[in-house]
């Protein structure tokens, strides 16, 4: 039953994206659509800053504000609990 299953599954798969790639229109047209008015091209100083910098300039921008703005009180370290029996201590064992 299970080989049955998958066949059916890949032929489905298959068939899918072959439908897919039947409809969808190419990605890299020569012709250009109506309408269609490109901007001039961006330098690579450009490119970067737009897709590297800032996005990690408005990441830190926005962690900056929650950091700063955060205004809980319990983010202190919590003192380990005591254990039950009596430990000693490195200064009480020193002592004694």
């Amino acid at each position: 039953m299970d080989k049955k299953n998958a066949l059916r599954a890949g032929a489905l798969a298959a068939g899918t994206t072959l439908m897919m790639l039947l409809m969808s229109s190419p990605a890299l047209a020569v012709t250009p659509d109506d309408g269609d008015d490109p901007g001039p091209g961006l330098s690579v100083i450009e490119t970067l800053g737009l897709f590297v910098a800032a996005p990690i300039g408005l990441f830190l921008l926005i962690a900056a504000l929650v950091w700063v703005l955060d205004g809980s009180t319990d983010r202190h370290p919590k003192a380990k609990a005591k254990a039950k029996g009596k430990a000693k201590t490195k200064a009480a064992v020193e002592a004694s």
